[in-house]
This record gives structure tokens, sequence and C-alpha cells, in this order.
């Protein structure tokens, strides 16, 4: 059993949570919220792969970097890590992105005057 490939992406995992949590971007300003989302987006994608699989369009390549351990026909441990770790990211790039537009228009906006909403 080698576990470089499931360290890897736990290690990512972790990184991605921090850096969230860090500048209160998903996780990190309404957990609850944020925990619900990440369980619906990684079980819509899981059963995405498992319909894929059904129909012999996904299938697990053999890699030495992988645990080999199955969850079901074809489908890796490393993948709902995976998904998981695709859902977090995905959310704290739109998150930080939402932030980043909201300052540049703050920044933009003459000094006395509010924007109108």
């Amino acid at each position: 059993m080698n576990l470089i490939h499931l360290t890897a992406l736990l290690v990512s995992l972790t990184g991605i949570v921090l850096l969230d949590v860090r500048h209160r971007l998903f996780l990190g300003r309404a957990p609850g919220r944020a925990l619900l989302v990440l369980t619906i987006g990684t079980a819509f994608f899981l059963l995405w792969d498992l319909a894929g699989i059904g129909l012999g369009v996904f299938f697990r390549a053999e890699s030495p970097y992988a645990t080999g351990i199955l969850l079901a026909p074809e489908l890796p441990l490393e993948e709902p890590v995976f998904l998981l770790f695709l859902c977090q990211l995905t959310m704290v790039l739109v998150c930080g992105a939402e932030r980043m537009v909201q300052r540049r228009r703050r920044s933009r906006r003459p000094s006395g005057r509010e924007e109108p909403r």
C-alpha cells in the first residue's frame, strides 16, 4: 500500500482549509453553510463518478502512488478526498475573487460618495 497520492491530497486540502479560515473566505466565514455546500457538492460529484463507472465511462487506472483500496468497483479511496478538495478549492477561489472585486470597486469609488445599490 502506497500513501503518496492520498497524503498529497490531504496536505493540499489542509493548506486550502487553512488559507480559507485565515482569510475568512468560505469555511472561515460561515462554517455551517460551507460544510453543507461541501457535502452536497462532494456527494453530487461522487454520484456523477458512480454513474460514469456504471456506464463504463470512468475506470480506475493502476498507479504505484495510490493506496489500492477501493470503496466500490473502480472507485479508489482517494477519489472522495479529491472531490472534497476540488469543491473546497473552487469555493475558496470564488469567494476570494468576489472579495477582490469588492475591494477594487471600493478603491475606485470617489471618496465621500456612496455607490448606488
